[in-house]
């Protein structure tokens, strides 16, 4: 079905579930923490008189027997049949079919089998060139993300079009696009080849979409906030005075480096994700992961904790540098080290990617059943273990960490009962209460939950008196009242 003219469209925009609610590792509040900005992103290049719908399936139940004019599906890796499946469906009852995403990006051929249209790369450019094509009549079969690649003119994100309710964390944001990283496990040089692969907001448009956002809480998805250090300081700049408490990912270099951390703390900075990824060197040259290479994890860890900041800690299994003894190590350092919440991959070769190219060459792939590349899975030969062991001790690690007595132990590396406190209800109430969470979710009852997690990601106060970072230049901050370092 293509829409002639200018008659407004009936769009449905829709993200299927990367698990079923059956599998053994359904954690309900997972997928529930954020909503579909992508989408959303997408549905703001619609015209004022479409109708657009998102629906998201790891938060709502998907209906089929509706006839919108266009459907567009995000894949990832996991959710790839489902995809197809939705996709196959309704083009069979003559909607026009797109499809879009990482896995589309990297196996093309694949997913055009199932779509009408598919979108390459980052969909900002490629989805107006698209509607203008559709609504003439003549759409392409396929729209590839090229040079010229830019976030100006974006329109404000269609968060009308997202149930809030649904959501622990509605307040999520994006304010950059890409990585200026190229590790060879990540999607990311797949997905943006062809054109730049890092590049950011206009500050200015950033901070005008924070101040849409209602509350106090913000969840910055970016991959790496801190990775143009002009876009960071502005931005934190601007958001002085906004009373925001927020969360987003970094990298280990860019917390050592200079005061922008120190920056960032002062403007709301409460949590970070930080990619560790292995303790081995060895590891890190064969991933390309360069910008770990000889740092000094502990003074990561120590940085952040004396600024306030809580750790979410990643951390991969299986590179061929990783023995049977790995699983004990890195759960033995994140825990001496206080690391708040730990996120433990198994290591997994994505198509696209340099890992998954040389996995092929050398013949250690072993399964090409996409629904099984969640990193909680075994897909490819290790190098020094057997798939058995390192499914094992994957297992092993989460359970050891997140035992009480590990918890409790984690969070006495904090100098003071408040943050060992902030500490232990944080990591637990994050992994030990699926129960309560999924009940949660079930009655709609995320949104009160809010204040608590506001309340747990405050900065510590001494004496009835928030403690004040004040950067005095490279390096240098003093936490006021009373203690320099």
């Amino acid at each position: 079905m293509i829409a002639p003219g200018c008659r407004p469209l009936q769009v449905k925009f829709i993200l299927p579930a990367l698990k079923e609610a059956s599998d053994p590792y359904w954690r309900p509040i997972k997928y529930s923490l954020f909503p579909p900005l992508g989408l959303a992103t997408l549905a703001a290049y619609l015209s004022t008189a479409d109708h657009a719908v998102i629906v998201d399936e790891h938060v709502q139940p998907l209906t089929i027997d509706d006839s919108p004019e266009l459907v567009v599906i995000q894949v990832y890796i996991t959710n790839a049949y489902r995809a197809y499946r939705i996709a196959d469906q309704y083009r069979s009852q003559g909607a026009f079919v797109c499809l879009g995403g990482l896995h589309v990006t990297s196996l093309p051929g694949e997913a055009a089998k199932h779509a009408d249209a598919i979108f390459l790369g980052p969909g900002e450019q490629t989805f107006p060139s698209f509607l203008h094509d559709f609504r003439a009549g003549k759409p392409e079969r396929v729209y590839t993300s090229a040079a010229g690649r830019s976030l100006e003119r974006v329109p404000p994100i269609r968060r009308d079009l997202i149930r809030r309710a649904s959501y622990l964390v509605p307040n999520s944001i994006v304010v950059t696009r890409g990585c200026p990283q190229h590790c060879d496990f990540c999607y990311k040089d797949a997905f943006f080849q062809g054109g730049r692969g890092f590049y950011t907001q206009r500050v200015e448009d950033a901070l005008a979409e924070i101040e849409r956002l209602p509350g106090r809480h913000l969840y910055f998805l970016d991959d790496h906030l801190l990775g143009d250090r002009r876009f960071a300081e502005e931005l934190f700049t601007g958001m002085m005075g906004m009373k925001r408490l927020f969360q987003g990912a970094a990298t280990v270099d860019s917390i050592l480096r200079g005061d922008l951390i120190e920056r960032a703390a002062e403007a709301g900075l409460r949590s970070l994700f930080v990619g560790f990824e292995t303790l081995t060197p060895e590891n890190l040259k064969r991933s390309n992961k360069r910008q770990n290479l000889g740092r000094d994890y502990k003074a990561v860890a120590d940085r952040l904790h004396s600024l306030g900041i809580m750790i979410n800690g990643s951390f991969v299994f299986g590179m061929d540098d990783d023995g049977e003894d790995v699983f004990k190590r890195t759960v033995d350092w994140a825990m001496v080290h206080g690391i708040t919440t730990a996120t433990f991959h198994i290591q997994t070769p994505y198509p696209g990617t340099k890992l998954h190219a040389h996995m092929v060459r050398q013949g250690r792939m072993l399964t090409r059943d996409w629904s099984l590349y969640d990193t909680r899975h075994v897909v490819y030969r290790p190098a020094q273990l057997s798939p058995e062991v390192l499914k094992a001790g994957y297992d092993w690690a989460y359970r050891e960490f997140y035992r009480w007595a590990s918890i409790a132990r984690a969070s006495l590396h904090h100098g003071t009962l408040k943050h060992q406190a902030k500490h232990f209800f944080y990591a637990s109430g994050w992994k030990k209460f699926e129960p309560a969470w999924d009940l949660l979710i079930r009655t709609r009852q995320l949104a009160r939950v809010t204040p608590l997690l506001e309340g747990v990601l405050s900065r510590i106060t001494r004496g009835g008196a928030e403690q004040r970072i004040e950067v005095h230049g490279e390096g240098l901050t003093t936490i006021s009242p009373g203690t320099t370092v």
